[in-house]
């Protein structure tokens, strides 16, 4: 673990830009890296956030299959909806970009051919699956088949997801293409392979060593288990039509596989953001004083923990991630998200439905933060957190200060008397939360470090609650100055200590307390700052409070200064919004069942004769009525048109005696009685189930009288 680096790298996983984000991304990778991120910032650290637009691989070339359009019109739509919704969230990038960018397709060439010249790949002719039909090899995603692990059949060529299993394609039992449906042959071709098998010795001393007791516990027990079951070559370049050209003689039709160049683009995108700002970018990825740190999720640790540094350790001149603190999964009510399923809550849409109210997602989404194991995301709990805390801890300390001050010195804060022994205590409380939420945030737990802000707004609506103020003033107004002198200090160090988590309420606050006129007031910290680090650069003197100001400073916002009136931060969710919610899941899980639900196989060949033996006639119920003691059987009469008979149907669970009196049936009229319960029941109603899986009665779809044959 590097100790006060001079810079740090952040980097956010680069999104597929195949599909919208949804909840999932944002608790597993973005928020987090935008909590650490924003957090050294306040600390005046030098900074370079960075992510992009993975627009390479086979997840887009299926996209666009599928949507019937180019791969570039695939990832110009998903690149632009992602964009705006990393924006509308507050995801505070130093740079954003694309890896079908000129500068990435140059810097992932440059970086092949390094390590080609240096002789650090294998050449080797191998047999890869091809569909004849299509006439095209088979990229590891247009392959599914049985996984040889867990025996699912929906694995893919390049992962099960059942699993969680990494792949090759011709690992697969029974595979099928994904184009045509045939099952591929084995063709040969060229390509080019990391031995990764090489570094199986770096990579045990780097991190099992190194990194045994700062890397989280499910992060090293992954890549413990792969170095133990042995490190084998992996491909780096495939046969497709969409990515970056292999840059090397003989490799026409070949292209980088994403993998390999996807990681590349932090430090192209790095570039990127360099040249633009006029700085030089290697001190960001080459100086052993830089802190570099991936935010991804559990299914990226094999790349970002083996095969990235494995590549930085081969080209020679890179720095190695100091820390991979990736997440475990989040969930949605009870099952995986799932982007092809629409089984998802996206970000885009949640603004439509919940407008303003990011931080109450962020919010949300880190209480049950995904970090040591895959957690759920219920709107109940969203609604709870809401209304329980946001609400109620949170809004409701900053709204009475605000509104009292406002009430008592109209808006103007009082200079506070002589201290108590209460007021002492609370304000050294107060000062030792940034230390305390530091030690939570340096460690990656951010679930930690939300619930210690929290403890913030309840240790002011302790003293509130403790003191009575608004009694007080009845008989002593001097004592009253002092106790909202002191609530203040408590909600001006909410309003920074709360920026890296809810960076929206975090501003509003600010702006309710009209901290922006204190610029001057607060210079000295900045300047404080720069003194402590003189190769800082991105210093702003004018910045209103620091995160370390809170412990070291007593008067946060001072005597004489004017607040401005009451606003709510967080509003309460009611039942009805949430119930809209579910409802929207439980409509997509219907979809889901109709799309995936497959016809029977057709039963054996039968004779016409055996059919001619069937009698079945158009009837009408007369009569219905549960059978007692069964919950799944009614005993209805039947006027089938040759008689009126008893028969017994299992349709119980589906429907009420009453809304099926006079219901037009097909009845299977000639089949044997049978004794059902001590009820002689005389034929079958013919039922089938509708998409939902509800029952459906088989009737006529025009009028036929009782009694006419089905033939």
């Amino acid at each position: 673990m590097i100790q006060n680096p001079k810079r740090y790298t952040i980097t956010a996983a680069l999104p597929y830009t195949n599909g919208p984000i949804h909840i999932g991304h944002l608790a597993g990778v973005y928020v987090p890296a935008d909590i650490y991120s924003r957090y050294l910032r306040l600390q005046g650290k030098d900074v370079a956030f960075i992510c992009g637009s993975d627009e390479h691989g086979v997840a887009i070339s299926m996209k666009a299959k599928k949507e019937g359009i180019t791969p570039q019109e695939v990832i110009d739509k998903y690149d632009g909806i992602i964009r705006k919704s990393f924006s509308d969230f507050g995801i505070s990038f130093n740079n954003y970009s694309r890896t079908s960018a000129k500068i990435h397709h140059d810097t992932a060439s440059e970086f092949f051919r390094t390590l080609y010249d240096k002789g650090d790949f294998i050449e080797e002719v191998t047999e890869q699956l091809y569909d004849a039909k299509a006439n095209q090899f088979l990229a590891d995603r247009f392959v599914v088949g049985t996984c040889p692990k867990c025996g699912n059949d929906g694995a893919y060529g390049d992962q099960c997801e059942n699993c969680g299993s990494t792949l090759n394609a011709t690992d697969l039992i029974n595979p099928k293409s994904t184009i045509t449906g045939e099952t591929p042959i084995l063709k040969e071709t060229k390509h080019w392979f990391l031995p990764l098998d090489r570094y199986s010795d770096f990579l045990t001393k780097w991190i099992l060593e190194g990194h045994k007791n700062d890397w989280k516990t499910n992060v090293y027990g992954q890549v413990k288990s792969w170095i133990d079951a042995g490190l084998e070559p992996r491909a780096v370049t495939r046969d497709l039509d969409w990515g970056i050209d292999v840059p090397v003689e003989g490799a026409e039709g070949k292209k980088l596989y994403v993998w390999f160049d996807a990681p590349i683009g932090y430090i192209s995108s790095t570039k990127e953001w360099a040249a633009r700002e006029g700085k030089d970018w290697e001190p960001y990825w080459k100086d052993e004083e830089t802190k570099l740190v991936h935010f991804i999720g559990k299914d990226n640790i094999v790349f970002h923990c083996i095969i990235f540094p494995a590549m930085l350790k081969a080209e020679g001149s890179y720095i190695l991630p100091d820390n991979v603190p990736a997440n475990e999964f989040l969930n949605l009510e009870g099952n995986k998200l799932s982007t092809s399923k629409n089984w998802a809550v996206w970000l885009h849409e949640y603004l439509e439905e919940f407008p303003d109210k990011q931080d109450v997602l962020r919010y949300a989404l880190t209480s049950n933060a995904p970090e040591t194991k895959d957690n759920d995301f219920t709107w109940k709990d969203f609604q709870a957190r809401n209304n329980n805390e946001l609400v109620a801890v949170f809004g409701n300390f900053v709204n009475r200060v605000v509104v009292l001050t406002n009430k008592y010195y109209d808006g103007v804060i009082p200079t506070p008397n002589e201290f108590t022994e209460v007021d002492e205590q609370t304000l050294a409380e107060l000062k030792a939360y940034p230390a305390v939420i530091s030690s939570s945030v340096e460690r990656y737990r951010f679930r930690e470090a939300l619930g210690e802000l929290m403890n913030v707004a309840r240790l002011g609506n302790k003293y509130l609650a403790d003191e009575e103020p608004w009694k007080v003033m009845k008989d002593n107004p001097e004592r009253v100055k002092t106790q909202m002198y002191v609530a203040l200090q408590i909600a001006a160090a909410l309003s920074i200590l709360a920026e890296p988590f809810l960076p929206f309420t975090a501003a509003k606050l600010s702006k309710i307390l009209n901290l922006n006129d204190l610029k001057e007031h607060f210079a000295g910290f900045s300047k404080f700052l720069k003194e402590k680090d003189r190769d800082a650069k991105d210093i702003v003197i004018d910045k209103t409070l620091g995160w370390n100001d809170i412990s070291e400073n007593s008067d946060l916002i001072p005597a004489g200064h004017k607040i401005g009136e009451a606003e709510l931060l967080f509003a309460k969710i009611e039942d009805e919004e949430i119930q809209k919610q579910i409802d929207k899941l439980e409509a997509t899980k219907t979809a889901n069942l109709a799309e995936s639900k497959q016809p029977e196989p057709q039963k054996d060949l039968i004779q016409f004769e055996d059919f001619a033996k069937m009698d079945i006639r158009i009837g009408t119920i007369l009569e219905a009525e549960k059978m007692p003691k069964a919950n799944k059987l009614l005993v209805l009469k039947v006027d089938t048109g040759i008689d009126v008979r008893t028969i017994v149907s299992g349709i119980a669970e589906s429907f009420s005696p009453e809304e099926i009196i006079g219901k037009r049936v097909s009845v299977l009229a000639n089949l044997a009685p049978r004794a059902l319960r001590g009820v002689e029941s005389q034929g079958m109603i013919l039922m089938t189930t509708n998409a939902e899986g509800k029952l459906v009665f088989v009737n006529p779809d025009a009028d036929a009288p009782n009694g006419s044959t089905v033939n």
